[in-house]
Protein backbone atom coordinates (compact mmCIF):
# COMPACT_ATOMS: atom_id res chain seq x y z
CA UNK A 1 0.00 0.00 0.00
CA UNK A 2 1.46 3.58 -0.73
CA UNK A 3 2.84 5.22 2.58
CA UNK A 4 0.46 8.24 2.71
CA UNK A 5 2.78 10.14 5.14
CA UNK A 6 5.20 10.57 2.26
CA UNK A 7 5.11 14.45 1.11
CA UNK A 8 7.40 12.67 -2.61
CA UNK A 9 6.03 9.10 -3.12
CA UNK A 10 8.10 9.34 -6.98
CA UNK A 11 10.74 7.13 -8.25
CA UNK A 12 14.21 7.87 -8.16
CA UNK A 13 14.33 8.64 -11.76
CA UNK A 14 11.15 10.77 -11.43
CA UNK A 15 12.95 14.11 -9.63
CA UNK A 16 11.05 17.28 -11.76
CA UNK A 17 8.66 19.40 -8.91
CA UNK A 18 5.07 18.59 -9.27
CA UNK A 19 2.94 21.11 -11.58
CA UNK A 20 1.47 23.61 -8.75
CA UNK A 21 0.72 27.41 -8.72
CA UNK A 22 3.17 29.60 -8.10
CA UNK A 23 1.92 30.44 -4.49
CA UNK A 24 1.82 26.52 -3.53
CA UNK A 25 5.71 25.31 -4.72
CA UNK A 26 8.44 26.15 -2.21
CA UNK A 27 10.47 26.50 -4.90
CA UNK A 28 10.35 27.82 -8.56
CA UNK A 29 12.18 27.03 -11.41
CA UNK A 30 12.94 28.84 -15.03
CA UNK A 31 14.77 28.52 -17.93
CA UNK A 32 15.54 31.31 -20.12
CA UNK A 33 18.25 30.43 -22.87
CA UNK A 34 21.31 28.72 -21.02
CA UNK A 35 20.36 29.41 -17.72
CA UNK A 36 18.58 28.02 -15.20
CA UNK A 37 16.53 30.04 -12.31
CA UNK A 38 16.00 28.44 -9.09
CA UNK A 39 14.11 30.75 -6.79
CA UNK A 40 13.12 30.02 -3.10
CA UNK A 41 9.39 30.91 -2.74
CA UNK A 42 8.34 31.95 1.19
CA UNK A 43 8.62 35.26 1.03
CA UNK A 44 6.56 35.72 4.24
CA UNK A 45 9.17 33.57 6.24
CA UNK A 46 12.23 35.34 4.52
CA UNK A 47 12.34 31.79 2.56
CA UNK A 48 13.02 29.67 5.78
CA UNK A 49 14.24 26.39 4.58
CA UNK A 50 11.74 23.86 5.65
CA UNK A 51 12.13 20.03 4.27
CA UNK A 52 9.51 20.61 1.21
CA UNK A 53 11.94 23.43 0.01
CA UNK A 54 14.84 21.48 0.50
CA UNK A 55 13.71 18.75 -1.41
CA UNK A 56 11.92 20.85 -3.83
CA UNK A 57 15.56 22.45 -4.38
CA UNK A 58 16.84 18.96 -5.31
CA UNK A 59 14.16 18.17 -7.94
CA UNK A 60 15.01 21.63 -9.08
CA UNK A 61 18.81 21.19 -9.26
CA UNK A 62 18.39 17.80 -10.74
CA UNK A 63 16.04 19.09 -13.28
CA UNK A 64 18.97 21.75 -14.37
CA UNK A 65 21.55 19.27 -14.15
CA UNK A 66 19.34 16.83 -16.74
CA UNK A 67 18.47 19.42 -19.10
CA UNK A 68 21.56 20.25 -21.73
CA UNK A 69 19.90 23.52 -23.12
CA UNK A 70 21.28 24.26 -19.23
CA UNK A 71 24.56 25.93 -19.10
CA UNK A 72 24.60 28.36 -15.83
CA UNK A 73 22.28 27.70 -12.85
CA UNK A 74 21.28 30.75 -10.65
CA UNK A 75 19.92 30.41 -7.26
CA UNK A 76 18.19 33.37 -5.57
CA UNK A 77 14.97 34.30 -2.64
CA UNK A 78 11.59 35.47 -3.92
CA UNK A 79 10.67 38.69 -2.07
CA UNK A 80 13.53 40.78 -0.33
CA UNK A 81 15.71 37.95 1.67
CA UNK A 82 17.61 35.49 -0.05
CA UNK A 83 17.23 32.89 2.99
CA UNK A 84 16.69 33.32 7.04
CA UNK A 85 17.68 29.86 7.46
CA UNK A 86 16.78 26.49 8.79
CA UNK A 87 12.95 26.42 9.44
CA UNK A 88 13.08 26.47 13.46
CA UNK A 89 9.72 28.79 13.86
CA UNK A 90 7.11 28.93 11.00
CA UNK A 91 3.88 27.46 10.56
CA UNK A 92 5.34 25.07 7.84
CA UNK A 93 8.09 23.64 9.64
CA UNK A 94 7.46 20.28 9.14
CA UNK A 95 11.33 18.89 10.75
CA UNK A 96 8.63 15.76 12.50
CA UNK A 97 7.67 14.61 8.91
CA UNK A 98 9.41 11.77 6.58
CA UNK A 99 10.79 12.32 3.23
CA UNK A 100 12.02 9.72 0.62
CA UNK A 101 15.71 9.79 1.43
CA UNK A 102 17.97 10.97 -1.43
CA UNK A 103 21.48 12.15 0.19
CA UNK A 104 22.30 9.49 1.72
CA UNK A 105 21.27 5.89 3.66
CA UNK A 106 20.55 6.84 7.20
CA UNK A 107 17.67 5.50 8.09
CA UNK A 108 14.08 7.78 8.52
CA UNK A 109 14.31 10.14 11.36
CA UNK A 110 10.69 9.53 12.44
CA UNK A 111 10.04 7.86 15.29
CA UNK A 112 13.59 7.44 16.32
CA UNK A 113 14.97 8.98 19.87
CA UNK A 114 17.10 11.71 21.17
CA UNK A 115 19.93 12.05 19.20
CA UNK A 116 19.48 9.56 16.82
CA UNK A 117 16.28 11.20 14.97
CA UNK A 118 18.20 14.76 15.04
CA UNK A 119 21.81 12.79 13.12
CA UNK A 120 19.49 10.80 10.82
CA UNK A 121 17.69 13.81 9.46
CA UNK A 122 20.68 16.08 9.65
CA UNK A 123 22.82 13.88 7.91
CA UNK A 124 19.75 13.97 5.12
CA UNK A 125 18.29 17.44 5.12
CA UNK A 126 21.91 20.03 5.33
CA UNK A 127 24.88 18.34 5.51
CA UNK A 128 24.06 15.56 2.65
CA UNK A 129 22.18 17.56 0.53
CA UNK A 130 24.26 20.21 0.72
CA UNK A 131 27.28 18.18 -0.65
CA UNK A 132 25.03 17.03 -3.59
CA UNK A 133 24.34 20.75 -4.79
CA UNK A 134 27.80 21.32 -4.32
CA UNK A 135 28.92 18.64 -6.46
CA UNK A 136 26.52 19.97 -9.81
CA UNK A 137 28.40 19.78 -12.88
CA UNK A 138 27.18 23.00 -13.81
CA UNK A 139 28.60 26.50 -12.43
CA UNK A 140 25.90 27.56 -10.29
CA UNK A 141 25.41 31.61 -8.66
CA UNK A 142 23.87 32.68 -5.70
CA UNK A 143 22.40 36.07 -6.02
CA UNK A 144 21.73 36.89 -2.59
CA UNK A 145 19.89 39.80 -1.43
CA UNK A 146 18.44 40.88 2.25
CA UNK A 147 19.17 38.33 4.67
CA UNK A 148 21.58 35.56 4.27
CA UNK A 149 21.75 33.75 7.78
CA UNK A 150 22.61 30.62 9.43
CA UNK A 151 21.37 28.08 6.82
CA UNK A 152 21.08 30.43 4.51
CA UNK A 153 24.54 30.68 4.40
CA UNK A 154 24.85 26.89 3.40
CA UNK A 155 22.86 27.42 0.21
CA UNK A 156 25.31 30.34 -0.95
CA UNK A 157 28.41 28.44 0.23
CA UNK A 158 27.60 25.26 -2.20
CA UNK A 159 27.31 27.98 -5.03
CA UNK A 160 30.28 28.65 -7.03
CA UNK A 161 30.14 32.13 -7.41
CA UNK A 162 28.56 34.84 -5.33
CA UNK A 163 26.59 37.94 -6.52
CA UNK A 164 24.73 39.98 -3.50
CA UNK A 165 23.80 43.60 -3.32
CA UNK A 166 24.68 46.03 -0.91
CA UNK A 167 21.31 45.23 1.17
CA UNK A 168 23.20 41.54 1.57
CA UNK A 169 24.02 40.68 5.16
CA UNK A 170 25.76 37.36 6.26
CA UNK A 171 25.86 35.67 9.70
CA UNK A 172 26.12 32.88 11.59
CA UNK A 173 24.40 33.66 15.01
CA UNK A 174 23.88 29.77 16.03
CA UNK A 175 26.83 30.15 18.84
CA UNK A 176 24.10 32.05 20.92
CA UNK A 177 22.76 28.58 21.01
CA UNK A 178 26.00 27.04 21.82
CA UNK A 179 26.25 25.26 18.99
CA UNK A 180 29.81 25.45 16.83
CA UNK A 181 28.46 26.86 13.28
CA UNK A 182 26.02 25.21 11.38
CA UNK A 183 25.71 21.84 9.36
CA UNK A 184 27.30 22.12 6.28
CA UNK A 185 30.45 24.47 8.05
CA UNK A 186 32.64 25.58 5.24
CA UNK A 187 33.57 29.08 7.27
CA UNK A 188 37.16 28.52 7.30
CA UNK A 189 37.29 27.77 3.23
CA UNK A 190 34.45 30.22 2.83
CA UNK A 191 36.67 33.04 4.78
CA UNK A 192 40.29 33.86 6.49
CA UNK A 193 40.39 31.49 9.49
CA UNK A 194 40.22 34.40 11.78
CA UNK A 195 37.58 36.11 10.43
CA UNK A 196 35.72 32.90 10.40
CA UNK A 197 36.36 32.80 14.30
CA UNK A 198 35.11 36.33 14.90
CA UNK A 199 32.33 35.74 12.70
CA UNK A 200 30.97 32.96 14.57
CA UNK A 201 32.08 34.18 18.21
CA UNK A 202 30.45 37.19 17.97
CA UNK A 203 27.52 36.57 15.59
CA UNK A 204 27.63 39.95 14.45
CA UNK A 205 26.13 40.65 10.74
CA UNK A 206 28.76 41.15 8.11
CA UNK A 207 27.78 43.76 5.21
CA UNK A 208 28.26 42.79 1.70
CA UNK A 209 30.89 44.62 1.17
CA UNK A 210 32.95 43.12 4.06
CA UNK A 211 31.97 39.56 2.63
CA UNK A 212 33.93 40.92 -0.77
CA UNK A 213 36.90 42.24 1.30
CA UNK A 214 37.54 39.14 2.69
CA UNK A 215 36.98 36.90 -0.44
CA UNK A 216 33.35 35.09 0.46
CA UNK A 217 32.00 37.29 -2.76
CA UNK A 218 32.22 37.65 -6.20
CA UNK A 219 30.82 40.97 -6.75
CA UNK A 220 28.73 43.35 -4.91
CA UNK A 221 26.29 46.07 -6.78
CA UNK A 222 23.91 48.28 -6.14
CA UNK A 223 20.21 45.98 -5.03
CA UNK A 224 18.54 47.17 -7.99
CA UNK A 225 21.40 46.13 -10.36
CA UNK A 226 21.36 42.97 -8.53
CA UNK A 227 19.05 40.53 -11.40
CA UNK A 228 20.89 42.58 -14.32
CA UNK A 229 24.34 41.63 -13.07
CA UNK A 230 23.63 38.38 -12.29
CA UNK A 231 22.32 37.23 -15.50
CA UNK A 232 25.26 39.08 -17.15
CA UNK A 233 27.47 36.76 -15.27
CA UNK A 234 25.43 33.78 -16.01
CA UNK A 235 25.21 34.42 -19.59
CA UNK A 236 29.38 35.49 -19.66
CA UNK A 237 30.18 31.87 -18.12
CA UNK A 238 27.35 29.93 -20.16
CA UNK A 239 29.51 30.82 -23.48
CA UNK A 240 31.99 28.44 -22.50
CA UNK A 241 32.70 24.89 -23.13
CA UNK A 242 30.03 22.65 -21.08
CA UNK A 243 32.27 19.74 -20.31
CA UNK A 244 35.22 22.21 -19.49
CA UNK A 245 33.07 23.67 -17.04
CA UNK A 246 32.13 20.73 -15.38
CA UNK A 247 35.80 19.53 -15.11
CA UNK A 248 36.90 23.02 -13.57
CA UNK A 249 34.24 23.18 -11.15
CA UNK A 250 35.89 19.44 -10.38
CA UNK A 251 39.05 20.45 -10.39
CA UNK A 252 38.66 23.74 -8.08
CA UNK A 253 35.99 21.42 -5.41
CA UNK A 254 38.91 18.72 -5.85
CA UNK A 255 41.36 21.35 -4.05
CA UNK A 256 39.29 22.47 -1.27
CA UNK A 257 38.74 18.75 -0.32
CA UNK A 258 42.64 18.29 -0.49
CA UNK A 259 42.82 21.46 2.05
CA UNK A 260 40.56 19.58 4.25
CA UNK A 261 37.14 21.19 3.49
CA UNK A 262 35.12 17.11 3.69
CA UNK A 263 37.21 15.63 6.67
CA UNK A 264 36.94 19.22 8.56
CA UNK A 265 33.01 19.07 8.33
CA UNK A 266 33.11 15.65 9.09
CA UNK A 267 34.85 16.26 11.96
CA UNK A 268 32.66 19.34 13.19
CA UNK A 269 29.26 17.84 12.11
CA UNK A 270 29.90 15.29 15.26
CA UNK A 271 30.55 18.75 17.43
CA UNK A 272 27.66 20.58 16.43
CA UNK A 273 25.57 17.38 17.79
CA UNK A 274 27.51 17.38 20.80
CA UNK A 275 26.38 20.80 21.23
CA UNK A 276 22.56 19.65 20.21
CA UNK A 277 22.77 16.70 22.79
CA UNK A 278 23.93 19.29 25.37
CA UNK A 279 21.30 21.72 25.18
CA UNK A 280 18.97 18.81 25.68
CA UNK A 281 20.05 17.87 29.30
CA UNK A 282 20.91 21.25 29.91
CA UNK A 283 17.97 23.42 28.41
CA UNK A 284 14.42 23.18 27.40
CA UNK A 285 15.49 21.78 23.67
CA UNK A 286 18.48 20.59 21.63
CA UNK A 287 18.24 24.16 20.34
CA UNK A 288 18.35 25.75 23.47
CA UNK A 289 20.89 28.63 24.57
CA UNK A 290 20.29 32.76 24.81
CA UNK A 291 19.76 32.90 21.15
CA UNK A 292 16.88 30.81 20.22
CA UNK A 293 14.03 32.99 20.43
CA UNK A 294 15.97 35.85 18.22
CA UNK A 295 16.79 32.71 15.49
CA UNK A 296 12.79 31.84 15.34
CA UNK A 297 12.05 35.70 15.01
CA UNK A 298 13.96 35.52 11.57
CA UNK A 299 12.23 33.01 10.52
CA UNK A 300 9.06 34.83 11.10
Amino acid sequence: MPDDRRPHDRRPHDRRPHDRSPGDTPVLYERRGPVAYVTMNRPRYRNAQNSAMTYALDDAFYRAAEDPEVKVVVLAGAGEHFSAGHDIGTPGRDAHLPFERRAGLWWDHTGRPGAESRFARESEVYLGMCRRWRELPKPVIASVRGACVAGGLMLAWVCDLIVAGEDAFFADPVVRMGIPGVEYFAHPWAMPPRIAKEFLYTGDRMTARRAYEVGMVNRVVAPQDLEAETERLALRIAGMPAFGLALTKRAVNQAEDLQGLHTGMDSVFGLHHLAHAHNAETAADSLGGIGIDALKEANT
